[in-house]
């Protein structure tokens, strides 16, 4: 990625109070690169599902993990990084439920894939956390 442009890094703790600031921040960089209100609202949304998910998953709800949230302009689409230093997870087990089944909550990861263009783990260089990465493509003659 050392070509693409680092328009946002932020480190906050894994707590869901958090995640106000988290979007805020968010939204004012998106805001700034002239982005559609449509892809701000997506990439707002799936990065607090998936930061929600490293909260209640990776770190089980200890407040005193460590989450960096990394966005790049590539110049065709917009990368999100988001880095954490908990247990690696297990990717084959990561799966929407169904949405058939009507109950609160679950629908996290369906919507990081609903919104994002693609994401996936990346390894991690020395075997310790999580690099989960989000790509949006920006539409064309709208910035974003």
């Amino acid at each position: 990625m050392s070509q693409d442009s680092l328009l946002l890094e932020l480190h906050f703790p894994s707590q869901a109070e958090q995640l106000q600031h988290v979007r805020r921040k968010v939204s004012e960089i998106l805001q700034q690169q002239h982005c559609h209100v449509n892809e701000i609202d997506c990439a707002v949304l799936a990065i607090n599902e998936a930061c929600m998910n490293i909260i209640q998953h990776a770190y089980g709800g200890d407040c005193s993990g460590r989450i960096i949230l990394k966005i790049f302009d590539s110049g065709e689409e917009l990368v999100f990084l988001l880095i954490d230093f908990a247990t690696p997870v297990e990717e084959h087990k990561i799966r929407p439920r169904d949405l058939d089944e009507i109950r609160p909550g679950g629908l996290g990861v369906h919507f990081i894939r609903e919104m994002m263009d693609e994401c996936r783990f990346l390894e991690c260089p020395d075997g310790i956390g999580n690099i989960f990465q989000m790509r949006k493509r920006k539409l064309k003659d709208k910035g974003c």
